[in-house]
């Protein structure tokens, strides 16, 4: 087999828990070639950055257990690769013999996954009190344990099937950095720290740093998984095309002596538009520090 190696950006996988079979040609009879594999080692990182490249790599030369490729343990979200352009269909395996999924922590849903205003929320929030046992959904091993101004007291953990689950707004962390986790391993005590309004926990779950809705694998109301495997296409990115045009869309802080021509001229737009956009007369009165859509 041939791997194909692209360097168009830096994702590079871990190549130490597999061999690579190299064919090599060992005599000719007639029209037929008897080909012999021989194991061969990689010399060091596999660098692969293609899209179709790396896809068809999955199910050719990289398990479903595989490790992530790198072990960064001071940044919560390092942009890896964009699973939005994904073709083929890649299924990891979310409960076996060796491993299952245990709920993070029983509790109402009280923020879905998806847009929240002029925001992207990419977790899902469950409700809890302050000190309540948050558990590590699989096994795993602690990648990040720190504290972050929108986290708060936040743990990352990675798992073997390439998922990493994120736990947020804890009141206090129980595990560090590199401890190796079981399903249901009490890694924090839920709270209210970072930016948050109210106990409850932000759960993430993500695939190579991209985010997945936690309802794409989890029955939050069962408890359990939908299935014991999970299925990763396309479809699970589709939410792409709301954030593109939440990208678009421009806000105004008020200021004082604006008025909704000022705007208007700033933005290169007219008095109609922004009444029309934020759903107000041209008479309104702008007060001081509120938001006006512009685009």
């Amino acid at each position: 087999m041939r791997l194909i190696l692209i360097t168009l950006c830096a994702l590079t996988l871990n190549v130490s828990a597999f061999e690579h079979k190299e064919d090599t040609l060992t005599k000719k009879k007639g029209d037929n070639l008897y080909i012999k594999a021989r194991p061969k080692k990689p010399s060091g990182p596999l660098m692969v950055t293609s899209l179709n490249s790396f896809v068809d790599s999955i199910n050719s030369t990289i398990p479903d257990s595989m490790p992530f490729y790198d072990w960064i343990t001071n940044d919560i979200h390092q942009k890896k690769f964009n699973f939005g352009d994904i073709k083929d269909t890649i299924t990891i395996s979310l409960n076996d013999s060796n491993d299952h999924y245990t709920p993070p922590v029983e509790g109402k849903i009280t923020s879905e996954f998806g847009k929240r205003r002029s925001r992207y929320h990419y977790g899902t929030d469950i409700d809890l009190n302050t000190g309540d046992k948050v558990r590590s959904a699989f096994n795993g091993r602690v990648r990040i344990s720190t504290y972050s101004k929108t986290y708060g007291h936040v743990v990352v953990v990675r798992h073997n099937n390439g998922l990493e689950t994120l736990y947020a707004h804890l009141s206090k962390r129980k595990v560090k950095v590199d401890s190796i986790l079981t399903s249901g391993t009490v890694i924090g005590l839920g709270g209210n720290t970072g930016r948050s309004y109210g106990s409850h926990l932000h759960f993430e779950v993500r695939y190579f740093d991209e985010a997945l809705d936690p309802r794409d694998l989890i029955s939050f109301e069962g408890g359990c998984t939908h299935f014991d495997t999970l299925a990763i296409s396309q479809c699970n990115f589709m939410y792409r095309e709301e954030l593109k045009l939440m990208s678009a869309i421009k806000y105004h802080r008020i200021r004082s002596g604006n008025t909704l021509g000022h705007i208007a001229r700033k933005y290169g737009t007219t008095i109609n538009k922004l009444c029309r956009l934020n759903g107000i007369s041209r008479n309104k009165i702008l007060r001081i520090g509120q938001r006006l859509r512009v685009r």
